[in-house]
């Protein structure tokens, strides 16, 4: 059989309904002579007569009482997925992907994004943890979250965060028989939580700087994660040291279950800014979603 235009299948359908090619063209804004040229040519590819044509108006045959039965539930079906996609348009809908490593999406992605679940009901929010730099396009996530300085320069980046520093940690009970590091270079006799980044599987250098001096320590200890918490963890419970976001510590160190060292040395990198591939992402789930997460710093 000849390959069918779905196009003129749904004008048979549109006529086969109105019973009336006038006001099955007015519908078209066709005309009639080109509404009934369409519905013959169908009629002869298919080899069959689907329409009859009298001076009261137009019915269909059996063949086309039988057509018109069989593909109606699956134009109507297409019909209800366009009209979701314009709902789409015009509230917060679907879902909304992204990246992030488990610092970011437990202290400021899901923190502000949750609030937004009860009033958008429609709308759902998937965050993956991962620390590799993957590719948002390829693994088609809608926005990846990274520190300032690692966002390609072909993305576009909205801050929605405040500068991140870092902070060297260990319990008191780990200082007991063992001296602080007065140094970065100290840190190679102590017993030091390692992260393995997926990214180049190698172990991440622990970084410092003072002054114009920066410099990396490949630190060594029992210990190897591939998240935050549980190197945090391994410091609470006195097994050694941890290279964390400063944020995740402070209450410890206040209350006495940790202490920070080399707080003159640890580094403070740009803050972690959501990006995306394109500005020609529009709909309201997607404005919705950057505009709760864009940071803005409280005033003094």
């Amino acid at each position: 059989m000849a390959r069918i235009d779905l196009n003129n299948l749904a004008t048979f359908i549109l006529v086969a309904r109105e019973r009336s090619f006038t006001r099955a063209a007015a519908q078209l804004g066709v005309s009639q002579s080109a509404l009934s040229h369409t519905i013959r040519g169908l009629e002869e590819k298919l080899g069959i007569r689907l329409l009859t044509r009298t001076t009261r108006g137009v019915s269909a045959t059996e063949a086309g009482v039988r057509l018109l039965a069989d593909i109606s539930p699956y134009y109507e079906g297409i019909e209800a997925a366009l009209a979701g996609l314009q709902n789409l348009k015009e509230k917060p809908a679907g879902t909304f992907r992204i990246s992030a490593h488990d610092h970011a999406a437990s202290t400021v992605l899901w923190p502000r994004l949750s609030k937004l679940l009860p009033a958008n009901p429609e709308l759902r929010i998937e965050i993956t943890i991962s620390y590799g730099l993957i590719d948002i396009v390829a693994e088609r996530y809608d926005a990846g979250v990274r520190l300032g300085d690692q966002v390609a320069k072909d993305m576009i980046a909205v801050r929605i965060a405040p500068d991140l520093r870092m902070a060297v940690v260990g319990a008191p009970s780990y200082f007991t028989s063992r001296p602080k590091p007065r140094t970065p270079q100290d840190l190679t006799t102590h017993n030091c939580a390692n992260l393995r980044l997926p990214t180049h599987g190698g172990l991440f250098a622990w970084e410092f700087v003072k002054g114009d001096k920066a410099l990396q320590v490949h630190v060594q200890g029992q210990a190897i994660f591939n998240t935050t918490p549980q190197m945090l963890e391994y410091a609470l419970e006195g097994y050694g040291l941890a290279y964390v976001p400063e944020d995740l510590v402070q209450h410890h160190v206040s209350e006495g279950r940790l202490v920070q060292v080399l707080k003159e040395w640890c580094p403070t990198f740009p803050g972690y800014h959501l990006y995306y591939p394109s500005r020609r992402q529009s709909s309201p789930a997607f404005s919705l979603v950057v505009d709760t997460l864009r940071y803005r710093p409280e005033k003094k």
